[in-house]
């Protein structure tokens, strides 16, 4: 298993990778619309978090050579369901056809004080 760590997505808030690759996957850790500079949460409404969100993921994907486009599984974790269109709308502008696999939940709380968090597994580029 490698460790993957870029400076282009916040670090790790506990013990954790950002991600890691393990043979012909890439697993990406949850990302949330911080901005890797400040490390601070950006402003914005959830279509702002969800475009800094993946930002963050492509970052982790890009330093195993990746990218969103050898996404093959999303989980988001959404606050409020009621923002469920919106965050596909931004999705939707990231991913395209096949989409990747993908489960979408409601969760009472984020490690942060955000609303929305991605993880994914990609498909490895030859090592």
């Amino acid at each position: 298993m490698e460790e993957l760590s870029t400076d282009e997505a916040p670090a790790s808030i506990g013990p954790f990778s950002q991600g890691v690759r393990d043979g012909d996957r890439i697993f990406v850790s949850g990302q949330g619309p911080i901005d890797p500079e400040s490390g601070e949460i950006i402003e914005g409404d959830v279509q702002d978090e969800t475009r800094r969100t993946l930002a963050n993921v492509d970052a982790v994907l890009r330093a195993a050579d990746a990218s969103l486009d050898d996404v093959v599984k999303t989980t988001v974790f959404v606050r409020d369901m009621d923002n469920y269109d919106a965050v596909n709308e931004v999705y939707a502008e990231h991913f395209s056809e096949p989409y990747p696999a993908r489960s979408a939940v409601e969760v009472a709380d984020l490690p942060v004080d955000i609303e929305v968090e991605i993880e994914v597994i990609a498909s490895a580029p030859d090592a």
